[in-house]
Order: C-alpha cells, then structure tokens, then sequence
C-alpha cells in the first residue's frame, strides 16, 4: 500500500533561478480570464523519470540551466505579481527569477511501483515539492516553484508549482515543452511564447450574453456530507479498457457513439461521487467541466505560443434525486450540454462578467471539478525520456478538494489507461469503492492506501 513507503528527502537551501540573458523590466496585465478569484492559488504537478544508463549528466544541473534559458523567452515568469485598481493583477517583470530546489531521496522508483504508490496521493509529496515559507502567496512572491529530486537508482522526481493566474495546463505544457527542448540541445523554442493578455480581456462595452451558473452567488458551506477536512481521504482510481467497456454498458448505445471516454466518465464518476455523498435529495449538485477554449476562439484566434489561462468552467447541474434515481444516460446528456456550451461568444461573456462582477470565484458548493490533464504524459527531457508518470500531485486542489484531474498511465502489465484522483470523506470513499466494485463485478482495483487529507 502506498501509505506503507517511507523515505527520507534531503534538500538544498532554495535558490532564485533568473533569466539566463538580461531581459525586459516592464509591467504586464493579466487577462480578464486570468485573474478571475478561482485561479488565485498555486497549482503542483509532479513527473517520475526512469535511470537512463547512458546519462552521464546530472539532472539537477541539466534542468537548472534549461530553466534559466526558458526564462528568457517566458521572462514574466521570473517577475512578481502585483495588484492594480479594481483588484487587476499585473506582472512586474523584474527578472528576480523563480524558486529552485535541489535534492536527494533515500528511495528507488522501483519502491514506487511496487508499493503501487506511483499515484497520487503520493507519498511524502510535500517534501517532494516543498512549500518553501511564503512562497504560495499570491502577490510578490515568486510565480513558480520547481524542486528535482535525485533518487538512489539514479532516476529522479521533476515537481513543479505555478501561480495558476500565470498559465493553465495547456500553457504550463507550453513552459516545459521549450524546457525540455533546451535539455535537449536546441538554441530557441520551436514554438515562441505569446504573452498577448489582451486578446481575452473584456469588451468595451461590456456585455454579458450568456448565462454563467458556475459563478452564482451561494452562501459559504462545510465541507460536503458533514464531513470536516480531517477525515478526507485521497485516492487513485484507474479506468482501462474493460472499466470503460462496463460504463459503456449502462447507456444506449447510440448515446456511447457520440460521445468521448471522457465524457462518459466524467458522467459516471459525477452520478456515483454523489451516490456515495448521500446528500440532502434536493440538493443541487455540480458538475464543473474544465474546457479549454482555445480551439473555439476565431476573431481573433489565440496564437500557438499563447501561455495565459484559455478556458472555462460550464457547469452540470442536477437535483441528487434526479443523478442518482435517474439511469447514466442522464448525467452523460448534462456533461455533454455543458461541454458544447463553451463557444466563443461564451468565453467573451464571461470576460465580461469578471469585469462586472469584481472577478469572482466559481460555486464550489455541492460540486465536482473535473479536468483532464493527460497533456502532461510526453514532457520529455531527451536523454531521459518520457516520465513514468506526470500528471498532478494530489487528490484536490487547495481549499477545494472535490476536484479530479484525469492523468494518462501505463500499469505494469503494459495496459494504458487513465488514473483519477479522487477526495471524500472516509464513509463516502467507503461507500464509492462499493458502487464501483458492484458496476465491475467486484473486479475494481485501485489504489487501497489511503492518505487523510
């Protein structure tokens, strides 16, 4: 289990990692996307490397320098944010650098694997990506936090942290694709940063067209189910092909034809998370569906090399009695209706809206976050090759631990899937292992440590 591996993990005092070259001291505006309350918080991944025989560089060495090449291109990152008028967030572009840890731990990636612990919650993260004092403060202090860990057998452990306002996944991937690019000998990126924060600003004059349900108004609640956070727990579930095939089977076929894995999933994770919660059979339950906008943003489109937060959170909303007593198919129709809402008239309203509004946060009461960052599985540092696993570090996000990040694997036996982190409270965990060993024919396997929270 992985609650079971213990390691010891010795670190350097942290560094400040700066621009390799001089670059610009000027101030930069985030987009009106960007700054919005629910990206105020720094987000970790972490990605697992195997030992490469015919590496004789140390990887510690060989990621700091590729970090201080990337910052010259990415030089914002190495500012500090500050707040303007109207609480808009701005990067004072002062070169100062990010927050670089180097370390060693008393442990094999081969322990990982075979105390089945290589997801998350993973043990001892955070001295894996610890959280130097003051650093995950939001305004002047520095936008990213990276640690590498050596370990015994010659592998090691690249964890990162970004202030989220900076960038999403697809533009975190960006950040580290020229990183690895610079690791492996190349001179510039082959696809140059966009800063361009405008282009997702709000219009003049403003003009809200669509409805955002997602950030309604409610009143401040305890954590779901009455549970308080000290008897949440995390763990890690993961969906090959025969878990897929089951899901595929509670819903009409012609429904299954039209729609993705991940909408599918998503369906069925969101109907039996709230069978486990047993909540009140009026409550209002969400589903909150991360959708990255790029591809529908035309006029005008966003560059290739956009880094800044591109995308929404349409949100499913259902009664618990209707998920619950109602058949998949009817949650699979309210992911799909919120997925395909997002348009780009839609991003613009709410550009807008957070301009009005005051920039406000998303509704976390009664819901589910849901976001697929399986991007991250080919961040490849040449020599090293493609991690073993990356993907993100914990089972919820801060302050809101009903949230599931969809990470690309490959287990042991060469089967690919998809692992989910998923965060509630001990009697609910309880209760959503048994549903989904009921819908698998008690054939579910999953990650059976588990890590109060």
């Amino acid at each position: 289990m992985s609650g079971l591996l213990t390691f010891t993990v010795h670190r350097k005092k942290p560094e400040l990692v700066s621009p390799a070259k001089p670059t610009p001291r000027e101030l930069k505006l985030l987009s009106d996307i960007d700054d919005q309350e629910g990206l105020r918080f720094h987000i970790p991944t972490i990605f697992f490397y195997r030992h490469n025989p015919t590496a004789y560089s140390d990887p510690v060495a060989v990621i700091r320098r590729a970090l201080a090449e990337t910052l010259v291109y990415y030089y914002p990152f190495a500012g500090r944010l500050r707040e303007e008028p109207n609480r808009k967030l701005a990067v004072d572009c002062t070169g100062e650098g990010v927050l670089f840890i180097e370390a060693d731990a008393d442990v094999t990636l081969v322990e990982f694997e075979e105390k089945d612990a290589l997801k998350p919650p993973f043990p001892c993260f955070e001295e894996l990506l610890f959280d130097v004092e003051g650093s995950s403060e939001m305004l002047n202090t520095p936008l990213m936090l990276m640690q590498v860990t050596r370990l015994k057998c010659g592998g090691f452990i690249f964890a990162v942290r970004i202030n989220h306002v900076m960038s999403d996944a697809a533009g975190l991937k960006l950040f580290l694709k020229t990183m690895c690019e610079f690791v492996r000998g190349y001179h510039a990126p082959t696809v140059a940063p966009v800063w361009e924060r405008h282009l997702l600003n709000a219009r003049v004059p403003v003009c809200v067209t669509h409805v955002h349900r997602e950030y309604d108004e409610m009143p401040a609640i305890g954590t779901e189910n009455g549970g308080s956070r000290d008897n949440l727990v995390g763990r890690s579930f993961f969906f090959g092909h025969d878990e897929m095939f089951a899901i595929r089977r509670l819903l009409p076929p012609n429904l299954v034809n039209s729609s993705t894995n991940m909408e599918t999933l998503t369906s069925f994770l969101w109907r039996y998370r709230t069978v486990a919660l047993r909540p009140d059979p009026d409550k209002e339950m969400r589903l909150i569906f991360i959708v990255n906008a790029r591809s529908k943003l035309k006029n005008p489109p966003l560059p290739p090399g956009y880094y800044g937060n591109a995308f929404a959170f349409p949100v499913a909303i259902a009664t618990s009695r209707e998920l619950t007593k109602k058949p998949l198919e009817f949650a699979l129709r309210l992911v799909k209706e919120a997925k395909s809402s997002v348009t780009e008239e839609y991003m613009r309203s709410l550009a807008d809206l957070m301009v009005i509004k005051g920039r406000p946060s998303f509704s976390s009461d009664g819901a589910y976050l849901v976001s697929d960052v399986r991007i991250f599985a080919d961040i490849d540092f040449g020599i090293w090759g493609k991690p073993v696993y990356g993907g993100i570090g914990t089972a919820g996000v801060q302050d809101f631990p009903g949230a599931s990040f969809y990470v690309s694997t490959e287990k042991r036996n060469g089967e690919i899937g998809i692992i989910v982190p998923v965060c509630l409270p001990e009697k609910a965990m309880q209760m959503f292992v048994e549903e989904l060993e009921g819908v698998f024919n008690g054939q579910f396997v999953f990650n059976r440590g588990s890590k109060k929270l």
